[in-house]
């Protein structure tokens, strides 16, 4: 069952790519296949994608997802960090001369020199990301994607269940996640994906975000790692009131943290997981002139 332009991926198809270049998925890489049409649709249809647009795929794995993106763009970086599946990438995407392959890990690689590519130079950085990401690096590989100075403009990923709706979360349930995606885009759930959607199958459940990245932030601050340090100081006890926590975390008295809530519109009373992204501007606003 040898793939060819134009089909579906199947479950045949993952099969017989395994066998025929004796590859055994590794769970340390989270490598669970898309096996599912449906859901590779969902995750197309959620991109928006264009003749004009250059699509980054993180974990391009035996290249299914490929193969729709690359029936669709105008060009795509298929980014794979194991070598054993660079040759059945090769023979799937051979006839996709818009398709360039790329042997890497996402989190050491020079995001400028990768979209360049080709030799064109560092100017293009109008792209979005599409990927189906290993679960156990979820959480950085995104912070890491929308805290870069090249950031995409759209991004639509395949996590977790339990993570998307992390990323999701209103106040009440924010967590440091949540605040640091919330902060550069606005996420939301498009697709829901069964553990059989893939291969092997996982032992939890999937679901597509989709995160549209803001032009500019919406919460205008003079320093954003300071801002985050006092986002992590309030969620390092969470289940502390932030009158409590915040003193112990930054240093702080008890008396100047209160003053800053009340200045702020804040109860003193609340968790951190009660505040949303502009609650935390506000209070970083309070704070800042004692946080440098």
């Amino acid at each position: 069952m040898a793939p060819r332009r134009g089909e579906g991926v199947s479950l045949g198809e993952i099969r017989w790519l395994l066998r025929e270049f004796n590859i055994r998925p590794r769970k340390s890489l989270g490598q669970n296949f898309l096996v599912s049409d449906v859901l590779l649709r969902a995750i197309a249809a959620a991109a928006e994608i264009d003749e004009k647009d250059t699509i980054l795929e993180i974990g391009a794995g035996l290249g299914t997802l490929t193969r729709a993106l690359a029936e669709r763009a105008h060009r795509v970086i298929a980014l794979e960090i194991d070598e054993r599946l660079l040759p059945p990438l090769r023979q799937v995407l051979q006839d996709y001369p818009n398709v360039e392959i790329v042997q890497g890990d996402i989190l050491k690689i020079d995001l400028a020199q990768l979209l360049a590519g080709r030799g064109e130079g560092p100017k293009e950085v109008n792209y979005k990301v599409v990927a189906n990401l290993p679960y156990y690096i979820t959480s950085h590989l995104l912070r890491h994607l929308l805290e870069n100075p090249l950031k995409p403009r759209l991004l639509v990923v395949t996590v977790q269940r339990e993570v998307a709706e992390r990323l999701v979360a209103g106040p009440g349930q924010m967590s440091i996640l949540s605040v640091s995606v919330q902060f550069y885009g606005r996420p939301r759930i498009v697709a829901r994906a069964p553990a059989r959607a893939f291969y092997p199958s996982p032992k939890v459940a999937s679901a597509v975000v989709r995160i549209d990245v803001y032009a500019e932030p919406p919460a205008e601050l003079d320093d954003v790692e300071a801002f985050f340090s006092l986002v992590r100081a309030g969620f390092a006890q969470r289940r502390k009131y932030l009158k409590n926590s915040l003193p112990q975390g930054l240093g702080l008295s008890v008396h100047q943290v209160t003053s800053a809530l009340g200045r702020a519109g804040i109860e003193e009373s609340l968790r951190p997981q009660a505040l949303s992204v502009g609650d935390w501007a506000r209070l970083y606003r309070e704070l800042a002139p004692k946080l440098r």
